[in-house]
C-alpha cells in the first residue's frame, strides 16, 4: 500500500511540472541548459581589436613557374625514335628524354673516322721523309735511278762539275729540298686537324639526335611521339624542376622601390586561397618598354601547395600611399559568408552578432586588417565554430531562428 502511495504522489508531482513548465527555479536549482547567461562559452576566446600601422598594398597577379625549365628543340632533321615517358614522369638528371635516328649520321661518322686514319698516316710518313731529306737527301741521287756505279759516278763528277761551271747550287738545291719536305708536313698536320673537325662535327650531330636531362626534374609538355618527323627547330618536350616554385610577377615601375631582393611579401595561392610567404629572389633589371612593368620572381618555401601555371596573388607594398593606423584581427576570426568575411562581436550580457567587415591586406601572415565594419577596442570571438551565426547560443547550442542571406 505504501508503494502504491509513493507511485501516485510521483505521477502527480510529473503531470503538475508538465502542465506548469513555467514555474520559478527553487533555490539551489541551475537554469535550464538554454536560458541566455551572456558568458563566454568554454573554447570559444574573446579577444579585443587591436590596431597597427598599416602600409597601404597593391594586390597583383602572377603565375607560379618552376625555378628551372628548358623547353628541347629538334636540332637535326630526323625520326623520332624513343621518348622516356610521358607529362608528369620524373627523370634523374643525364637520362635521356628524346632520341632521333641516327643511322646515316653513323655512317658518316665511320667515313670520318677512315679519313682520320689516312691524314694520320700521311703525317707520319711526312715526319720521315723530312728526316731523310735533313740526313741523306740529294736532288741528284733521288733523280737518278740508275745502278751504284752511276749514281756514284754523280756524286764525285757530276754534281762538283756542274757546281763549278755555274750549271747547278748544290747546297741551294739541298735546302730547297728540305724547305719542300717541312711544308708537306704541314700539309699533312692541316690535313689530320680537318679530318679531326670533321670527326667532332659528326659527334656533335650525334649528340644532337638525343635530348637529355640537365637536372632531375619531370616532363611537364610533350610535343611529339614514336614515329613522328621532325625538322631543326620543331618543339619535343618541356621539362621542369618542379621541387622548387617561384611566383612570377610583372610589377609596375612606380612600385619598385617598395621591393628589394630578400624581402618576404605576402602571397595567397589559388588552391583553396592559401596564404604564403614568399622571398623575393630576384628583379630584373631592365623594365617592359610598352607595358612599363618590371618582372620580379619569388621564391615560394618548399612543399608549398599548387604547381606550375597556376595562378598566384601577392601583396606589394606601396610606399608612395602613406601608413594608416587599421583595426587588425587573427585570420581564424573571420567567418566567410559565401564570398562576404563577417566576425562574431562578443556584446556583454547579450547574444553574439554577426558583424559585416571589409578586410584590407595580411599583418604578419596570422592576422588581417579592418578597413571598415570593426572599431578597436570591440571584442570578438578569436575561433568561432563553423556555421555559427546571430541568435547564437552561448552554451553550445542554435535556436531556430531565420538568418538572413548574405
Amino acid at each position: 500500500m505504501r508503494k502504491f502511495i509513493t507511485l501516485v504522489t510521483l505521477l502527480l508531482a510529473l503531470a503538475v511540472w508538465v502542465v506548469r513548465p513555467d514555474r520559478p527555479w527553487a533555490a539551489g536549482d541551475g537554469p535550464p541548459a538554454n536560458a541566455p547567461t551572456g558568458r563566454v562559452p568554454a573554447g570559444n576566446r574573446v579577444i579585443t581589436v587591436e590596431e597597427a600601422a598599416i602600409g597601404a598594398t597593391t594586390t597583383l597577379g602572377g603565375t607560379v613557374v618552376p625555378y628551372r625549365e628548358v623547353s628541347f628543340s629538334a636540332q637535326m632533321p630526323g625520326r623520332v625514335e624513343y621518348i622516356a615517358g610521358v607529362e608528369g614522369d620524373w627523370f634523374k638528371k643525364g637520362v635521356v628524354l628524346v632520341a632521333l635516328d641516327e643511322d646515316d649520321l653513323l655512317a658518316k661518322h665511320k667515313s670520318a673516322q677512315a679519313a682520320l686514319a689516312t691524314a694520320s698516316a700521311n703525317w707520319r710518313n711526312a715526319r720521315v721523309q723530312y728526316t731523310r731529306q735533313v740526313y741523306s737527301g740529294s736532288s741528284m741521287a733521288s733523280d737518278n735511278m740508275g745502278m751504284d756505279m752511276p749514281r756514284m759516278f754523280d756524286r764525285v763528277l757530276t754534281r762538283p762539275m756542274s757546281d763549278m761551271v755555274g750549271l747547278d747550287n748544290p747546297e741551294l738545291t739541298r735546302r730547297a729540298q728540305i724547305y719542300a719536305q717541312g711544308t708537306q708536313i704541314d700539309q699533312a698536320r692541316y690535313s689530320l686537324a680537318q679530318a679531326q673537325a670533321a670527326l667532332q662535327e659528326l659527334e656533335a650531330k650525334l649528340r644532337d639526335t638525343r635530348s637529355i636531362a640537365p637536372f632531375a626534374g619531370v616532363i611537364v609538355a610533350k610535343h611529339i611521339e614514336v614515329g613522328d618527323t621532325v625538322q631543326p627547330g620543331m618543339p619535343l618536350v618541356s621539362f621542369a624542376d618542379t621541387r622548387h616554385l617561384q611566383i612570377k610577377v610583372d610589377v609596375p615601375a612606380r612600385l619598385m622601390p617598395g621591393i628589394k631582393k630578400g624581402m618576404l611579401i605576402s602571397a595567397r595561392l589559388d588552391v583553396g586561397g592559401v596564404e604564403a610567404e614568399a622571398e623575393v629572389a630576384q628583379v630584373f633589371p631592365m623594365a617592359d618598354p610598352q607595358r612599363h612593368t618590371v618582372t620580379v620572381k619569388l621564391d615560394l618555401a618548399k612543399g608549398s601547395p599548387g604547381g606550375p601555371g597556376m595562378y598566384a596573388e601577392v601583396m606589394v607594398p606601396d610606399i608612395t600611399t602613406p601608413v594608416r593606423n587599421l583595426p587588425t584581427i587573427p585570420k581564424t576570426s573571420v567567418i566567410w559568408r559565401g564570398s562576404l568575411p563577417a566576425v562574431l562581436v562578443a556584446t556583454e550580457g547579450k547574444e553574439p552578432e554577426l558583424r559585416m567587415i571589409r578586410l584590407g591586406g595580411f599583418v604578419e601572415m596570422d592576422s588581417v586588417s579592418v578597413l571598415s565594419g570593426l572599431q578597436v577596442g570591440e571584442k570578438i570571438y578569436a575561433e568561432p565554430p563553423a556555421g555559427m551565426v546571430g541568435g547564437w547560443d552561448p552554451q553550445g547550442k542554435t535556436e531556430e531562428k531565420t538568418v538572413p542571406s548574405f
